[in-house]
């Protein structure tokens, strides 16, 4: 029987699960939409969902706020999406009783045939999708170069 088992586990062990869930978590935050397979989007959907929900709680009673952002913090353990959580995306869906984020089926992986899927927020904005993905390398004699073709160009 299946009495208590209400999460996949997903061939991890549980401190790996949790922290993949966590990095997940903030990359949906930062980006508003990643690719990854169909099992681990249905997966986070929930443990998101109430990510947003402990914002909205924080935001209706500011008394709480505190508290609501140390829990955050421990579940996401990345400050900086905490506070994008707490400012902008409680602020976003303050008026929306639930349903914060979508799972669209996105095909069949390549190289294995893992059906892939979108997790997306709703109403998400379109710039944040890329943004900061990662640091930039730039080559000292050739960054001249770039910066007086851009300027000409």
């Amino acid at each position: 029987m299946r009495h208590g088992m209400k999460h996949r586990k997903l061939g991890r062990t549980t401190p790996h699960r949790k922290a993949m869930l966590a990095n997940m978590a903030a990359a949906l935050i930062k980006h508003e939409q990643i690719k990854t397979t169909l099992p681990k989007a249905k997966e986070l959907k929930p443990y998101v969902e109430k990510l947003i929900t402990l914002g909205k709680q924080a935001a209706a009673k500011p008394e709480t706020a505190l508290a609501k952002r140390r829990q955050a913090i421990s579940i996401l353990r990345d400050e900086t999406q905490v506070k994008k959580l707490f400012d902008v995306l409680a602020e976003r869906y303050e008026g929306r009783p639930g349903g914060y984020s979508r799972v669209l089926k996105a095909g069949f992986r390549y190289g294995d045939a893992a059906p892939m899927a979108v997790i997306e927020l709703v109403d998400r904005d379109p710039e944040a999708k890329g943004k900061d993905s990662g640091p930039v390398q730039f080559d000292d004699e050739y960054a001249e170069e770039d910066q007086k073709v851009a300027a000409a160009g």
